[in-house]
């Protein structure tokens, strides 16, 4: 469907269903994709939720996709449109879903705007987010390099040479699909909005909401020996891990994906109807050393 937010054009999917937030009983999500990325990100994710029964928002951000109107600068400036879709959505409080950039997008939504969040899920997170020079570099003047650079880093050596995504699609050329329709330019800014953003464990600290970390075992952009400090920065965290799989979970493993959502989706329901919900959820398994 298409929304006016701020002004511009939104582009969101929704799982191939009925946009009926009223109709579920858990919270809507909204599933914020990363850098050079959009909506399709989540095709495969977005449908399973929404089969399962769930609301689900998958927009392009500002200014990629099919959504209008420049990239957003900064991740501030991403954390607070996601109000204003909110609102263009006609939904008071949602499950902030994130991946990679997306990730960092979420997290500090939830920080400057507890009131619209009522759950948070992090996906092939870390905080802060350096970007290597040679990307950061290679970005702005040589984004297909880049591109392939991110696919090949983001995916696992085996899903590379035999991932499909079903019905004859070759998954990591859908991947690097997703990120060639990227307008020019939005590589460059995406990134050095992960690049700049510093204060992700401060945002972390602000979060009083159930929290799910999901990461992959094999990430080699966000990888998990990153991530002890922003499991201890918040508050309610539960640290999940999918076994080979690489950062571009939601293409690699979507099945998986889909399941750990389901599984954290009911903390959230349950933290939303309790007046004093548990200091934290109990851990799947330890987290990385």
């Amino acid at each position: 469907m298409e929304l006016s937010v701020a002004g511009s054009r939104c582009r969101v999917a929704t799982g191939g269903r009925p946009w009926r937030p009223g109709n579920s009983p858990s919270p809507p999500l909204l599933l914020i994709h990363g850098a050079a990325n959009d909506g399709d990100a989540w095709l495969r994710v977005a449908a399973g939720l929404a089969a399962a029964g769930c609301c689900v928002l998958a927009p392009d951000l500002p200014g990629h996709g099919l959504s209008g109107g420049p990239p957003l600068a900064s991740i501030e400036a991403l954390a607070d449109w996601l109000p204003a879709l909110l609102d263009a959505a006609g939904i008071d409080r949602a499950l902030l879903v994130g991946h990679s950039m997306g990730s960092l997008v979420a997290l500090e939504g939830a920080a400057r705007h507890p009131r619209r969040c009522s759950g948070l899920a992090l996906l092939g997170t870390s905080a802060p987010m350096p970007v290597a020079d040679a990307l950061l570099g290679r970005a702005a003047s040589a984004p297909d390099s880049a591109y392939r650079m991110m696919n090949e880093y983001s995916l696992t050596p085996r899903f590379q040479l035999h991932g499909g995504g079903g019905h004859g699609i070759w998954g990591p050329g859908a991947n690097l699909a997703i990120m060639r329709r990227s307008p020019r330019g939005v590589l460059a800014i995406d990134l050095a909005n992960c690049n700049e953003h510093l204060h992700g464990l401060a945002a972390a600290a602000r979060v009083n909401c159930p929290t799910l970390l999901l990461a992959a075992r094999r990430d080699r952009m966000t990888p998990r020996r990153n991530l002890p400090p922003l499991l201890a920065a918040l508050r309610q965290a539960r640290y999940v891990e999918i076994a080979d799989c690489g950062h571009a979970m939601m293409t690699e493993k979507p099945q998986a994906v889909i399941d750990e959502l389901l599984r954290f989706l009911p903390l959230v329901v349950a933290a939303a109807t309790t007046v004093s919900p548990a200091a934290s959820a109990p851990e799947r398994s330890p987290p990385p050393g």
